[in-house]
């Protein structure tokens, strides 16, 4: 495969396979047609329209492109752990269109001047549409709010304190209060951190089991609610970011019953992991919030199943491999997932926990919607698309990942899955050249 963008032809064609975009559209052995970027004509017009390469999607599914609202690109910061262009890569094989990066960088995203600079990098390197995220607090250090006027010039689509939080509620406050005068987005992690204390594990029986330090459920939903409430009574658009349990669905589908501006999204190893990941001290799976109880993992399921929980994002967090070699308590949290997403969210399909339609939805147009796009098939929109064989599979190790972070969920085993060719505008980010 190609892994750099192609020049591309003015006019591609797409025939056969089935377009599906979880809102509506799904058609099977169609036809789509790409002029300058943008989707011209879908159905017998694309098929009957002439065109300077064709691609055949037999036995494909051609999706809008997957957006990730957390993904952490490493850069500006450690190049040993990753850099825009080597996880740009990984999304693009993953079959993600835009990534919103995290404002976890070094130096912080708290300026004008960040953002820029990733972006800039991002023009030059990224096969795919990066989308800065700014630092709500500057230096993410939860004391002085950033410049988010700056922040939001620059073309950051929301504000967030990464995962650190803003211990102090008034400083939250005011800052909800100010990011609603930009009409920004605030992105929020929920955890108190005195209740999470030196936890790195979810307070159950397998903590219980192998003497490790436990992270209470309280300790996300007295963040939760908190963080509802100040949403409330701000006017602020506000998303959760990865919740992790029951009692957290439960509460945001009250806060939108009641008619509150929160939307939220969960990380894909939530929906397919459990506690018992932990069982072998297996440093991977050191994620945060903690990988929960098999209770929590249906529960958010149905979360997404029924559109409470809008969005399915990666966390990806890629890391060198001396993060992950020490005792699980001692080793950095995350995991690298970009690229094993959409497989993950197919083994779900197939046990029939989440249909196809749901998966697509809480990869595209769920996401999308939360930092104002749009992620349809439609005449007219960006050819943002992914092109996937649902039956094919492929198996992640060291020479098939193309993330610098090899500590993968999933290794050495076949997945479900292969994504065939991901277009951004209509270029080629990953896959072959049309013939």
């Amino acid at each position: 495969m190609n892994l750099s963008a192609s020049p591309n032809v003015a006019t591609l064609k797409i025939v056969g396979g089935r377009l599906l975009d979880g809102q509506g559209v799904d058609a099977e052995n169609a036809a789509l047609l790409i002029r300058d970027g943008r989707i011209a004509a879908v159905g017998e017009a694309a098929r009957q329209a002439k065109a300077d390469g064709t691609i055949n999607a037999e036995g494909c599914v051609i999706s809008p492109g997957f957006v990730d609202l957390h993904c952490n690109l490493r850069e500006p910061g450690n190049g040993q752990k990753g850099s825009i262009a080597s996880e740009t890569r990984a999304a693009a094989h993953g079959g993600f269109t835009s990534v919103c990066t995290s404002p976890e960088t070094s130096p912080v995203n708290d300026s004008g001047a960040v953002t820029h600079l990733i972006r800039d990098v991002a023009a030059c390197r990224s096969p795919i549409r990066v989308l800065p995220v700014g630092a709500l607090t500057r230096g993410l250090e939860g004391d002085l709010l950033s410049d988010m006027a700056g922040l939001a010039s620059a073309g950051c689509v929301a504000v967030g304190n990464g995962s650190r939080g803003v211990r102090n509620a008034r400083t939250l406050r005011r800052c909800m209060a100010y990011a609603k005068t930009f009409g920004l987005t605030v992105i929020l992690n929920p955890e108190n951190a005195a209740l999470a204390a030196d936890g790195y594990a979810h307070d159950g029986l397998v903590a219980s089991r192998l003497g490790l330090l436990g992270i209470p459920e309280v300790a996300e939903t007295t963040a939760v609610m908190e963080m509802i409430l100040l949403a409330e009574e701000t006017g602020v658009r506000l998303h959760l970011g990865q919740i992790s349990s029951a009692r957290s669905v439960e509460m945001l589908a009250d806060a939108r019953r009641r008619g509150i501006a929160v939307s939220a999204d969960v990380a894909m190893h939530q929906l397919a992991f459990t506690e018992d990941a932990l069982a072998g001290f297996d440093s991977r799976f050191h994620v945060r919030p903690p990988l929960r109880s098999e209770q929590d993992r249906l529960a958010l399921i149905a979360g997404v199943r029924e559109g409470v929980i809008d969005a399915i994002v990666s966390q990806h967090q890629p890391h060198d491999t001396a993060a992950k070699q020490a005792p699980l308590a001692a080793t950095e949290p995350g995991l690298s997932t970009v690229e094993s997403v959409l497989s993950l969210g197919l083994e779900l399909v197939n046990r029939k926990e989440l249909s196809l339609a749901e998966l697509i939805r809480g990869l595209t147009g769920g996401p999308a919607s939360v930092i104002g796009r749009s992620a349809s098939l439609g005449e007219g929109e960006l050819a943002d698309l992914c092109m996937f064989d649902p039956a094919d599979q492929w198996i992640p190790a060291h020479d098939s990942i193309v993330s610098t972070g090899r500590h993968t969920p999933v290794s050495d085993r076949p997945l479900p899955g292969v994504v065939r060719m991901t277009l951004v505008g209509g270029s080629i980010a990953w896959g072959s050249e049309p013939q």
